[in-house]
């Protein structure tokens, strides 16, 4: 006859201690046990014979009290249960510990690092940086640490929508975007089987219509010029926008500008490739932007190594003159002071001399859009074509200068003009 078992009691579990004669193990039935430790560990096992084999196995549940007498009984039961199903609990839970291993190197976060991992190398680091902040910043809060495997459709729109609701409509986009590749990544290297984002963007609210860089009408432009003579803020931001509107590279090819990229003598600006607007592929071609320098910007330039010669950076920032340049905002926030924001923005200036040298300067348009440094849409024409059209470059500069020059000249102080605060 089989010996019957007393149930163990919490009080039993509490005061048992390790005895060097005793057996150390305090059953309490179907296989579970209590066993003590000479270091006065109590830690809860269970024997049980293998489905197949019929050999002993021994099964551990945790230490007594961090798993009680009623969570032990549980995991009892839960073995049994297998059992009864023909599973061997000892081989099912080393198949879950693998699964939820794998769950958490395939987690939505994990995987989109390791793609943006693949994009090294072939993104400016400006999208690179755009790309990882939508993610870092919209996503990984909500969908970060979830096994992509498991994650629907219906979940990605509504992270999406949590950025619509913030009425940021556009980075809405670039955030399903952004989670759209991560998945088809997962789809090539395995992961999961299906890119669940497709078709969601018939769920996102209509973005508004692009606007260009605002820049001032022609019958503005002796009113902004005149403004921008008397802005009584930090001469080197009005000097940064007098040498912008002649010049009229991008915004940050400017405010990142070097003094060791001027030619004085052969009044040549030369930006290097590497920060010039573009591919990582158009930044490690080698090839400079030349810009041309008229009489005005050489005299601009002058007036500013007053201010700035001593610095690697012609527009040095403010706090960290050495190590960065001005912010980006610093023209757009003076040009608002005088009164034109949203009329004028920094990047408008190459809007307004392209839209002012086509219809003005009797320069054809391919020698200005070179000036511009806008890519020939025709990928074998722009790889063959490297025709610098510099003599005309030169000309086409000086009669821009002259130009904003005569209009200048035309400019009426306002009856009230703006005040200006910095």
């Amino acid at each position: 006859m089989a010996r019957q078992i007393v149930p163990l009691t919490d009080g039993k579990c509490r005061q048992a201690k390790y005895s060097e004669a005793g057996s150390n193990r305090l059953f309490d039935g179907g296989g579970l046990y209590l066993e003590l430790a000479r270091s006065g560990a109590k830690r809860w096992r269970m024997k049980y014979r293998r489905p197949v084999t019929r050999k002993e196995n021994v099964l551990t549940f945790g230490d007594y009290p961090s798993v009680s007498l009623v969570r032990a009984r549980e995991a009892r039961a839960g073995a049994q249960a297998q059992l009864a199903a023909g599973i061997d609990p000892a081989i099912q839970r080393e198949i879950d510990r693998l699964d939820a291993a794998m769950a958490a190197a395939d987690t939505f976060k994990a995987i989109a690092e390791e793609w943006l991992a693949t994009r090294e190398g072939k993104w400016s680091a400006g999208y690179m940086s755009r790309m990882r902040g939508a993610l870092k910043n919209n996503v990984y809060a909500t969908l970060g640490n979830r096994p992509i495997a498991k994650i629907p459709g219906k979940m990605v729109l509504d992270a999406v929508k949590q950025v619509e609701r913030r009425g940021a409509l556009e980075m809405a986009s670039r955030v399903l975007s952004a989670i759209g590749m991560v998945f088809r990544y997962a789809v090539g290297t395995g992961r999961v089987h299906a890119d669940v984002t497709q078709g969601l963007e018939q769920f996102l609210a209509t973005r508004p219509e692009a606007r260009h860089f605002p820049h001032v009408s022609t019958d503005n432009l002796p009113s902004l010029l005149w403004h921008i003579e008397r802005y009584h803020g930090r001469p080197e931001t009005r000097l940064a926008i007098k040498l912008m509107m002649r010049t009229f590279p991008s915004t940050n090819e400017l405010r990142w500008g070097e003094w060791s990229e001027i030619d004085f003598d052969g009044a040549l600006w030369t930006i290097p490739s590497e920060r010039m607007k573009g591919s990582v592929l158009r930044k490690a071609s080698g090839v400079a932007h030349l810009v041309p320098l008229s009489r005005q910007a050489v005299d601009i330039l002058r007036e500013l190594q007053e201010y700035s010669g001593r610095y690697r950076f012609m527009f040095p920032g403010i706090r960290r003159p050495a190590q960065i340049p001005m912010s980006g905002e610093t023209m757009n926030k003076a040009l608002k002071i005088m009164g034109f924001g949203g009329d004028q923005t920094g990047h408008g200036f190459r809007g307004l001399a392209s839209t002012i040298m086509n219809e003005q300067s009797g320069v054809r348009e391919k020698v200005i859009d070179r000036q511009l440094s806008h890519r020939d849409r025709n990928k074998v024409r722009r790889a063959y074509n490297h025709a610098e059209y510099m003599e005309k470059r030169v000309a086409l500069m000086q009669w821009w200068s002259d130009y904003l020059d005569t209009r200048l000249a035309e400019a009426k102080p306002p009856a009230e003009p703006y005040p200006q605060v910095e």
